[in-house]
């Protein structure tokens, strides 16, 4: 097949990233090795309390993504966006016809194989699994904000979370405290 025939391998990698965690830029960096083109699409989880806001996390991820760009240019590309609503109706507008998945552990892959059923029995997208690095296995983005909600030292994230990430969850702690995402669970 030559270039001129080969198809563009759009994927989207979503998630809320709240806050980003260095097992995401780990996936991100291996998914544009594997994909033309990745959107990095932030979306809600109403499931969970966010500490940042869409804004904040777009920027932050926006940041992360272009030093890795700068840092290894011949990769593939990526993009960074926000979305609300279904993740499916978000990849037919970005025609996007795959969704990246990082994978941690067998509880993951568990939820994640029956979420890649459903979007490709309802729209017709493929799921493509990359297991996490090692070294990000047990890193999970409500641990780093109970970590950051119960003072916690923040320092001690530097092996699993990006330092911007670290300074803006401090600035959180200094400015208006992270209680809010343990009230619910203080009797």
């Amino acid at each position: 097949m030559t270039t001129e025939n080969k198809p563009n391998h759009r994927a989207i990698y979503t998630g809320s990233f709240d806050p980003p965690t260095l097992g995401h830029l780990d996936v991100i960096d291996r998914g544009r090795r594997i994909f033309d083109d990745l959107i990095v699409a932030i979306g809600r989880n109403i499931g969970k309390k966010e500490i940042f806001s869409l804004i904040q996390r777009k920027a932050m991820m926006q940041t992360l993504v272009t030093n890795m760009l700068d840092d290894e240019p011949e990769a593939g590309n990526v993009q960074v966006d926000t979305y609300q609503g279904l993740t499916v109706d978000f990849a037919r507008k970005v025609h996007a016809g795959i969704i990246l998945r990082g994978i941690r552990n067998i509880s993951d892959l568990a939820y994640e194989c029956q979420l890649a059923m459903t979007n490709r029995q309802v729209a017709d997208l493929e799921t493509v699994f990359i297991m996490t690095s090692q070294k990000y296995a047990y890193t999970s983005s409500n641990l780093i904000k109970q970590i950051a909600a119960l003072g916690g030292n923040l320092d001690r994230l530097q092996s699993i979370v990006p330092e911007i990430v670290i300074q803006a969850l401090r600035t959180l702690q200094e400015e208006h405290g992270l209680a809010h995402l343990i009230e619910d669970h203080i009797d």
